[in-house]
């Protein structure tokens, strides 16, 4: 692939069409319980708004996280004509990408979700193979759209790996997973759980990383409640930045699970979590395997040369995790825009890019900013 601009963005939010899941699911043996947009009334709004729907219930808020994409910047679209094509047309994205000066971008999920085990196993399994199939047709239109894939936790562990083999042949770059599906999916298992170690096996053999997004939803069970006298950017505030809060305590859980070491080749992405607390947590799980001498119970290599292994993490506006790349390792650092969320850096990325990289030499720039996401996603 050719890099016209040197920049990849690791984290951004592919958005399918309105009529995604209604083309590939089947009406006769859904009904209304397929997800689409409806039109349907806020107490708020004073007029009709438009509305994701799943399996009948109504998705609040919006028809579409896109603020930074809209004319009027931090405005949420609430019916889906106003909703720019650039967010879900391939065509129009890649121009928006022009735009911002981005080679290519991986896309994570957009409303209505990257889970569907809310409505029992064979629900959930076409859901997430119709998703699978409307993300990949960025990858169809061009090499520079990383779709991920989701996963059917409802579904037995062959059914998951299954349909992970057959999105990766569709065109998807990985796969994204919940932190704890234990937490999520009654009786489902911890991810540190040897119940996933065909797909940890699978994922390796086919050279495709994991991804954990955000709190990969956790945020409500690590977080505190919210203050009710927040104003909604305040609280907005307080929610994203305490995403790193999972990766803190999953990094410790696959290094001391034994999961890093029984498939060193398998990578794992972190992503908007940012990079000031991987220095932290790297130096006390070395300290840690040190004084609980932890290779004795078959943690043989020291935690921070796993995670350079196998770990990576991203960032889109921070300098100090910048400063201390040499402890986090240089190799393991990518970019994002993560648009079009409100967070993103366009149209304005190379703005931020050289604020966070100011002083910091060529070498290490091309890797952070391309070419450690090159080398991650076969782009070379």
């Amino acid at each position: 692939m050719e890099f016209r601009y040197g920049l990849i963005s690791s984290d951004s939010h592919g958005q399918l069409d309105k009529d995604a899941f209604t083309n590939r699911m089947s009406r006769a043996q859904w009904g209304d319980r397929i997800p689409r947009v409806i039109e349907t009334r806020e107490e708020k709004y004073a007029f009709p708004v438009e509305r994701w729907i799943v399996d009948g219930e109504v998705q609040s808020g919006n028809v579409c996280n896109c603020p930074t994409a809209m004319p009027e910047r931090g405005y949420y679209p609430q019916r889906w004509e106003e909703v720019p094509r650039e967010v879900y047309d391939p065509a129009a994205r890649a121009r928006a990408l022009d735009r911002d000066r981005i080679d290519a971008e991986v896309l994570f999920p957009n409303g209505p979700g990257g889970t569907y085990y809310q409505g029992g196993e064979a629900f959930e399994l076409a859901c997430v193979r119709a998703y699978n199939d409307a993300l990949a047709e960025f990858r169809r239109a061009s090499r520079r759209f990383i779709p991920l894939a989701i996963t059917p936790f409802l579904s037995p562990i062959e059914t998951i790996v299954a349909e992970t083999r057959r999105a990766i042949a569709a065109g998807h770059g990985g796969i994204n997973m919940l932190a704890d599906p234990s937490h999520a999916v009654k009786g489902q298992k911890n991810l540190s759980d040897p119940y996933w170690h065909p797909l940890w096996s699978a994922c390796e053999e086919m050279g495709v990383a994991v991804h954990l997004h955000a709190s990969a939803g956790l945020a409500g069970k690590l977080a505190l409640p919210q203050w009710k006298e927040f104003t909604r950017k305040q609280a907005h505030a307080v929610s994203t930045l305490r995403n790193f809060c999972t990766a803190t305590q999953m990094i410790p859980y696959l290094i001391f699970s034994g999961v890093l070491e029984k498939f060193p080749r398998l990578k794992w992405v972190f992503a908007e979590t940012g990079l000031g607390w991987v220095s932290s947590v790297l130096e006390a799980c070395d300290y840690e395997w040190e004084r609980r001498r932890l290779w004795t119970e078959g943690i043989k290599t020291r935690p921070s040369e796993q995670f350079r292994r196998q770990i990576y993490v991203d960032f889109w506006f921070e300098t100090v995790g910048i400063e201390l790349r040499e402890l986090i390792g240089v190799d393991n650092i990518m970019w994002e825009s993560d648009f079009p969320h409100i967070t993103s850096t366009y149209p304005d990325s190379w703005k931020m890019v050289e604020r966070s990289l100011a002083g910091v030499a060529p070498a290490d720039r091309e890797k952070v900013l391309f070419r450690n996401a090159a080398r991650l996603y076969g782009l070379n």
